[in-house]
């Protein structure tokens, strides 16, 4: 598996319970389809084979179209299936360890809360930060107190490596998150909940675009 470029631009972070009925598969094509550039697989209720079986589906969607996979939390998911990375939080494997699994060619996020968690991800053998929640959400249930803009500017400030943005980050607010200087923005329920997944990649990525131009 070689390691594949990646941009943090438009992150889509699946959540099955959100997409309205809708089918996974079919949302994730809709998003990269409009525009997504990276998408992690999350879990956190599926048994493991069914896991594995999910996330090579979703390989089959986002590898021709070169958009990188990363899965939630799970090294072994993501050997077994062939993913190109893992994202990890701060209760989960270090990413020392992930990066011994895994190797030099695997894409590793970790989630950051607070300048001192940024601070002790100096260092660290990971690719990019995940910074949030910028906004309070509902989507991660333990995703701790919202740090706002402010909060975001901080923990990018201190970041060594490329910062996505994540925490109830939609259309109306993703072009003040850009201004902070953020590589992208990850969002759950603004692509998983849209009424149409394609047009809602689409219009965050034209945000995106127009940010980093800015």
């Amino acid at each position: 598996m070689s390691r594949p470029a990646f941009d943090l631009g438009v992150y889509l972070v699946t959540d099955r319970p959100a997409l309205l009925g809708r089918e996974l598969l079919d949302v994730v094509g809709l998003a990269v389809a409009g525009g997504a550039t990276m998408v992690q697989l999350r879990e956190k209720t599926a048994a493991t084979r069914e896991f594995v079986e999910l996330a090579r589906a979703v390989l089959g969607v986002t590898r021709p179209r070169g958009v990188p996979l990363l899965i939630n939390d799970r090294v072994d998911v993501a050997l077994a299936a062939g993913a190109d990375g893992v994202h990890v939080g701060q209760d989960d494997m270090h990413p020392a360890d992930v990066r011994a699994l895994l190797g030099a060619k695997a894409i590793i996020g970790l989630s950051v809360t607070g300048e001192d968690e940024a601070r002790a991800a100096r260092g660290m053998p990971v690719d990019y930060l995940g910074a949030g929640p910028v906004f309070a959400t509902a989507t991660k249930k333990d995703a701790g107190a919202p740090q706002g803009l402010p909060g975001l500017a901080a923990m990018l400030a201190l970041s060594e490596v490329p910062v996505v943005a994540i925490g109830a980050i939609k259309e109306g607010n993703a072009r003040e998150v850009m201004e902070t200087g953020v590589a992208g923005v990850a969002v759950v329920s603004a692509i998983c909940s849209a009424t149409d997944p394609r047009e809602a990649a689409v219009q965050l990525r034209h945000i995106v675009e127009a940010g980093r131009k800015r």
